[in-house]
């Protein structure tokens, strides 16, 4: 873990190997979400780094009727 500082204008700056392994880059969007009294940043990633995720996953499952 990493410790950081919020500046004046309460801004923070991610440390390198956080944005390297997460492969941030300056400009990129994110969701800031506050929970259990903590802050959690999501990057927003492009919808076409999603395509493919879900190959693979079963689908064979029961359904319920008012969900078909």
């Amino acid at each position: 873990m990493q410790a950081v500082t919020v500046s004046p204008k309460f801004q923070v700056v991610i440390p390198r190997p956080v944005r390297d392994n997460l492969h941030l880059h300056a400009g990129q969007k994110m969701q800031v979400v506050e929970f259990d009294g903590r802050i959690e940043l999501i990057p927003e990633r492009d919808i076409r780094e999603l395509r493919g995720f879900l190959k693979g996953i079963n689908t064979d499952f029961e359904r319920e009727a008012d969900r078909v």
